[in-house]
């Protein structure tokens, strides 16, 4: 059997779908797969994969194409960016007037931050490594 290689898709939900893609694409500057609609958006990310927003009452929706799902509250996701960039970030949403909630280094020498995009998920930005190498490769 083949190993797991990575995340393709990734999901937040957001009520008003269109607001938080426009966060995604102007101030994260994701690149939009298609023109966002009242259900969903989707951006493709430079490492291929796909992070969609979704509406969760539209999504949770029985009969639909794929299995229904959607999640209540505030979902998080956690975004790599370039050695060197966290820096430019912090000032680019400063700049933008979004508020930073929290900055983090970690034990493992990565550095994150992290805002709120407008239906309230956590966004976090991740320079470095923030996670220890897995126990299965440790073992290996």
């Amino acid at each position: 059997m083949s190993r797991v290689a990575g995340v393709y898709e990734t999901v937040v939900y957001a009520v008003d779908v269109v607001a938080a893609a426009r966060f995604y694409s102007d101030v994260l500057e994701l690149s939009p797969l298609e023109e966002p609609t009242e259900l969903s958006a989707a951006f493709r990310l430079d490492d291929r994969g796909v992070f969609l927003i979704f509406d969760p009452v539209r999504a949770s929706a029985v009969g639909r194409r794929v299995p229904a799902h959607g999640a209540t509250g505030a979902g998080h996701v956690a975004f790599a960016v370039e050695e060197g960039g966290l820096e430019a970030w912090a000032g680019e949403l400063r700049r933008r007037g979004i508020d930073i909630e929290r900055e983090i280094t970690w034990e493992e020498g990565g550095r994150s931050l992290y805002v709120r995009d407008p239906a309230g998920n956590s966004v976090e930005l991740v320079e470095g490594e923030a996670w220890p190498v897995s126990l299965r490769d440790a073992t290996d």
